[in-house]
């Protein structure tokens, strides 16, 4: 389990973790490289695959811990990372389940929604800043602003939803280079080749996430897709929509990875 742009795991996370933790499950939880508790160089900065390199690390550790079957490791994401557990799940036969909630998989269409609801100045300016970034000294900008800010997430609300959640090694501020790279980053390719069992829990008014290139991944990895009448940051704690959105992971992986060749999950097993 891992967060999204800027995330870290002591920011929001740990909810979901004890939710899934109660339901008979271990949960891992890390921070990617160069972000809140985790090592690396240079800091806050988004290497997007590094990230889904930082997942295949993770599976690997989780297989290592006692009391921890190989064959019913799952992959859950969120957001950003909702599209790396797709690329980190693609081929592999070792991947029970995956869970991508409120995924980004294509960041073209993301493009093109962000251009719906900010001006053009705005996305000028993150633009400018990232060029900046990539051509000489790292330039950094905020992870959520106010609305005509410089920063990634921007739009009204955003700030409030995002700082609700923020833990104390969280930092508001990222790589302004991100920007660029996304426009490359399209983990819908992957969706095809994942393997396992995979649900898409998708926010029909996201303006973060494009809902339609969520429902394409999930249409190209068989998925199993549940729907919520909300945005990008309502299926969060605390907001109306997490409840439901655990209480239909549980039941997706309570029939993927309970079965008779698998044995039963565990029914009061210790949060990692």
């Amino acid at each position: 389990m891992a967060h999204g742009l800027g995330g870290t795991k002591d920011s929001g996370l740990e909810p979901f973790a004890e939710a899934l933790a109660d339901g008979g499950l271990d949960v891992l939880a890390f921070d990617y490289r160069g972000f809140g508790s985790s090592g690396g160089e240079p800091r806050q900065r988004v290497d997007l695959a590094g990230q889904v390199e930082d997942y295949r690390a993770a599976l690997a550790a989780a297989a290592s811990l006692p009391g921890v079957d190989p064959s019913r490791r799952v992959l859950w994401g969120v957001s950003l990372a909702g599209g790396h557990v797709l690329t980190a799940a693609s081929g592999r036969d070792d991947v029970a389940a995956v869970v991508a909630l409120t995924p980004l998989v294509d960041g073209l269409a993301a493009g093109r929604l962000a251009a719906r609801h900010h001006p053009p100045s705005a996305l000028l300016r993150s633009t400018a800043a990232g060029v900046r970034s990539r051509v000489g000294r790292p330039v950094m900008m905020p992870v959520v602003a106010r609305p005509g800010e410089l920063g990634a997430l921007t739009l009204p609300g955003q700030l409030e939803a995002y700082t609700a959640l923020a833990g104390p090694t969280w930092s508001n501020e990222v790589d302004a280079r991100i920007g660029l790279e996304l426009g490359r980053h399209r983990p819908v390719r992957h969706a095809a080749g994942v393997r396992a069992p995979l649900l898409v829990q998708i926010a029909d008014f996201d303006r973060s996430a494009p809902p339609h290139a969520a429902a394409k991944a999930a249409e190209r990895g068989r998925a199993e897709v549940r729907h919520y009448p909300c945005d990008h940051f309502d299926v969060w704690p605390g907001r109306d929509w997490f409840g439901p959105v655990v209480e239909h992971q549980l039941h997706f992986l309570r029939r993927h990875l309970t079965t008779s060749d698998r044995g039963r999950m565990p029914a009061d097993t210790a949060s990692q």
